[in-house]
């Protein structure tokens, strides 16, 4: 696991390093780099020894040396990879360094070489013979890669950060990412935060030639929802046990110790029970609690599945100083703004106490219905497009709506929601748009509408979020409205929310984070599975429970899903009122000139008094404005050593 970087162009080995040193952090165990002067390629990498502790070390070049890699990841069917090369006179230096593997695979498939693949990765190599640089993603957008062509050439690292110490790459605003990061909480598709900086997409590959200058980018693999049908439920239940042990036994390839987070839900029991039952030493677990929030621990459930197995178990009991001591850190080492939720951040920093690799349930909420949430909308999609649930309203409705919508927005700001009140302020328009009602209406914080009318100043020109979503559903191969909003998490909220916390907070601890339910064969086993097996609609995870319950307690197999959530509403009201009140003034605002200095007014003068709760709003537009303040207004290269209190 490491960090990696390089360029093309004048001068580029000495901004390599400096781009290089930006992330020391990722792989603090190893430096490396590669200068090829005629060319004027240059890669760095900084590394976190995983496997091969010796040999494994990077820019990693081919036996004819045509070829030289920097790689951030872990190939976990390598050792099978490598018996198949050595059986087509394949010939091996190091012990077992996956690096090497890729390296030989290239030399046999070139692009074709993706198809092989199971892990997570992100790599880039020079391929001198074909004069070009050669980079790729692994499929669920695991591990990160940036790009941009700079004044200075082309250049790509694992974080923004690095990106951004390239003197000639500019820090202006992407406003479309904006836009849609006011309604996710997260930055969505190949675009970032920074104008011309952009994302490789998961399953995607580019290609850069150097004499040229010309990029492509393509992509090598989708989801694929084409069940097999007439297979018995109990044969589906015993293939996913027995993949998903597999899964597991893969993911736990490591020359380090192993820990596993164990949050208490079914995911990462499920991981534990997998591993412990295979014999894998004695295994550390780790789970997290929350002071003053009973209702959502599940210290008690991990518990009870650590004594199962006999695990070495630690707890951690998470204060609200811990989080806001921490809170300019966190922004810092995310990249870009998030909105969500923050605790990760200290189940990464107390595994990496005791380990270099952590386990973690990531991914199977999302391969088994996420809450129901996939079932529900169908339901209720197929019954609007069926015409059985549109309500229906006559032109004089539609002309006298105005009228109604502005005795909506007089009303108290306790009455009703911020959510409700802007579906049926919008009704005539969003009910004759299923998916726009249904889907991100409901689940999603600011809507287009708002966005446009309410938050951001000038002419807003970017497209809605609401189409981009919509595209994403729209590009699946599945049947079933299940199936396209499945497709949506796995190219949306999946990669770019929780894989992206997943990675930042895990790299800034120089912890490697894996998520074995997101292994290819166990991923292709569930999309193989009949919708209606896959995910029922009174248990969205009764096919997991089934396959794991005889590894778990009884009372886990019955416990309801509890979120780990930090109280923002009240810390907004209280330690964070100074910070929300300093970084939201209306003159503030109006200086900055992204946002309406009414946001102020509308949304955190209400809250702040109790009239309303409108938390997940503030959150949303405090993160970003945390984030602007560090990596726009100040320019920072390196983490901030001031706390948020000095920005008040």
């Amino acid at each position: 696991m490491c960090g990696i970087a390089g360029m093309v162009g004048r001068g580029a080995a000495d901004r390599v390093r400096v781009m290089t040193r930006a992330l020391i952090h990722r792989g603090p165990d190893d430096v490396g780099y590669y200068d090829d002067l005629p060319s004027m390629v240059s890669l760095g990498m900084h590394r976190l020894s995983i496997l091969d502790l010796e040999h494994g070390h990077q820019p990693m070049a081919s036996q004819d040396r045509s070829v030289w890699i920097v790689y951030n990841g872990e190939i976990f069917n390598s050792p099978e990879l490598r018996r198949r090369l050595e059986e087509t006179h394949h010939q091996f230096v190091t012990a077992h360094s996956d690096t090497e593997t890729l390296l030989q695979l290239y030399a046999d498939k070139h692009e074709d070489m993706l198809g092989d693949l199971n892990g997570m990765f992100a790599f880039v190599l020079h391929d001198k013979r074909r004069n070009v640089l050669f980079g790729a993603r692994d499929r669920m957008g695991i591990k990160p890669l940036y790009y941009a062509n700079t004044k200075a050439g082309f250049a790509f690292a694992s974080e923004l950060k690095s990106l951004l110490t390239v003197p000639t790459l500019s820090r202006d605003l992407d406003r479309t990412s904006l836009f849609h990061y006011l309604t996710l909480r997260f930055v969505p598709g190949t675009s970032s935060m920074i104008d011309g900086v952009s994302r490789l997409a998961p399953g995607h590959w580019f290609r850069y030639e150097l004499d040229t200058g010309r990029f492509e980018t393509q992509r090598y693999w989708r989801p694929s929802f084409v069940p097999q049908a007439g297979r018995p439920i109990g044969e589906w239940t015993e293939r996913v046990r027995t993949e998903l042990r597999a899964a597991v036994q893969r993911w736990s390839l490591s020359d380090v110790p192993i820990g596993c987070s164990l949050s208490g839900g079914l995911d990462s029991s499920s991981i534990v029970g997998l591993l412990a039952e295979s014999g894998h030493g004695k295994l550390k677990t780790y789970s997290l609690g929350f002071e003053g929030a009973a209702e959502l621990d599940e210290l008690p459930l991990a518990k009870q599945v650590a004594e199962r197995w006999g695990t070495d178990h630690h707890e951690l009991i998470l204060r609200p100083d811990d989080l806001l001591r921490d809170l300019l850190k966190m922004v810092w080492f995310l990249d870009e703004p998030y909105g969500g939720g923050l605790p990760s951040w200290y189940v990464f920093q107390f595994m990496h106490r005791d380990v270099k690799v952590g386990m973690t349930g990531t991914g199977g909420d999302e391969l088994f219905g996420d809450y129901g949430r996939y079932i529900g909308l169908e339901r209720r999609l197929v019954g609007r497009q069926a015409g059985g649930q549109v309500p229906y309203n006559p032109a004089w409705l539609d002309s006298c709506w105005p009228l109604v919508s502005s005795l909506i927005d007089r009303l108290p700001h306790g009455i009703g929601g911020l959510r409700a009140r802007d579906r049926w302020r919008h009704w005539p328009h969003i009910r004759r748009d299923p998916f726009r009602w249904e889907y991100v209406q409901a689940f999603y914080y600011l809507s287009d509408s708002m966005k446009r009318n309410e938050v951001l100043t000038g002419k807003v020109g970017e497209p809605d979020t609401t189409d981009f979503l919509r595209r994403l559903y729209e590009d699946s191969d599945g049947v079933l409205p299940r199936d396209g909003l499945m497709q949506l998490t796995f190219r949306t909220q999946l990669p770019e929310e929780f894989l992206f916390m997943t990675d930042r907070f895990s790299m800034a601890h120089s912890l490697e984070a894996r998520v074995p339910f997101l292994d290819q064969a166990f991923v292709d086993l569930i999309l193989r599975i009949p919708a209606a097996i896959r995910t029922k609609p009174e248990d969205p995870k009764y096919l997991l429970r089934q396959a794991v319950r005889d590894l778990l307690p009884e009372e886990l197999l019955h416990a309801p899903k509890r979120g780990f959530v930090i109280p923002t509403a009240e810390w907004l009201r209280g330690a964070l009122r100074p910070l929300t009140e300093r970084l939201l003034a209306p003159a503030r605002l109006a200086e900055q000139g992204l946002f309406r200095s009414d946001v102020y007014r509308r949304f955190v003068v209400p809250h702040l008094r109790g009239q309303a709760d409108y938390h997940p709003q503030i959150w949303t537009l405090l993160m970003f404005q945390l984030w602007h303040s560090l990596y726009i207004e100040q320019g920072l290269t390196d983490c901030p050593s001031f706390s948020w209190q000095e920005l008040c």
